[in-house]
């Protein structure tokens, strides 16, 4: 599109993606953009980061804010992770809020509501998992929540299967305004590499370890460096304590080798190329109360 006619219809703009932990935010996303950028766990709060990703198409340009589930914040990394949820609602032209169907109603969606009602932007409410429920149960959550809040539209999906994204899409480009392309029409994320292969370590762990290691890890790549035939990846996974070290590196470094495997594949897909990756383990207790580690391990500019 770059040198050719600009395009009048051209629609452009910023959608927030907002949610309780676990409400399907970094699927949807991951399913609109066709390609794997978000990591997917089924533990809560995976998202640490807000996370920019671009979709381009003829008709118009999205910038998403995948951002962290809003929930109530134990520790100062928490509070990062829910201040910079809350900041993105003022900071868009719209917003998807998304619900978890098969979960009940309780104090973190009246949260949500709460701050919603505080902004002018307009939201579309966005009731996934419908795959998993009763259309009598998805027809009484319509009525109920119109009477809390007044969306833009109330429309039911399944993140897992794409079922009704291309009437989300629809709706998403009607609502955008005209506007530039503010990014090339390749890009998909404005996250550096270096980012997204520690987020695709840090999937593996998670997925691997299961309730034993839960969000005290970080991943940091450290050194990336192309070789003649393949590309050098030097990562390195912080945890807050010493049995949870043992539990990463697993019996003979079993379970460590195990998570290098997995990521490995992932990042040589993300990279397009043959990928050596080198994965060591370090506590550093405590670190996600501590400035100092939070800014280190790229999660806060706060002190």
């Amino acid at each position: 599109m770059h040198g050719a006619e600009p395009n009048k219809d051209f629609r452009s703009g910023f959608v927030t993606v907002v949610g309780r932990p676990n409400a399907g935010k970094s699927t949807l996303l991951n399913q609109l953009l066709g390609q794997k950028i978000l990591i997917m766990s089924d533990k809560p709060q995976t998202t640490r980061n807000k996370i920019h990703c671009i979709l381009t198409e003829e008709r118009g340009q999205i910038v998403f804010l995948d951002t962290p589930g809003i929930h109530k914040p134990k520790h100062k990394l928490g509070e990062f992770m829910v201040d910079s949820a809350l900041e993105s609602l003022r900071e868009v032209d719209l917003i998807l809020y998304m619900v978890d169907t098969t979960a009940d109603f309780g104090t973190g969606e009246e949260y949500i509501l709460e701050n919603l009602k505080q902004v002018k932007t307009p939201c579309i409410l966005l009731l996934n998992k419908i795959d998993l429920i009763e259309k009598d149960k998805l027809l009484k959550l319509i009525k109920d929540y119109s009477a809390l809040k007044d969306f833009l539209a109330i429309i039911p999906i399944s993140a897992k299967t794409g079922e009704n994204k291309d009437e989300l899409l629809k709706v998403i480009f009607k609502e955008m305004p005209q506007g530039p392309m503010y990014y090339p029409e390749d890009e998909v994320t404005d996250q550096p590499e270096r980012f997204i292969m520690a987020e695709l370590v840090r999937e593996k762990v998670l997925q691997l370890t299961r309730d034993e290691v839960p969000h005290s890890i970080a991943v940091v790549v450290e050194s990336v460096e192309e070789k003649k035939t393949l590309i050098k990846v030097r990562a390195l996974i912080v945890v807050e304590r010493d049995s949870q070290k043992g539990i990463i590196i697993g019996q003979g470094g079993s379970l460590l080798k195990e998570i290098g495997r997995l990521a490995r594949q992932d990042i040589e897909t993300l990279l397009g190329s043959k990928v050596f990756l080198e994965l060591f383990v370090k506590v550093e207790k405590d670190w996600r109360n501590r400035g100092r580690s939070l800014r280190e391990f790229g999660y806060s500019d706060r002190s």
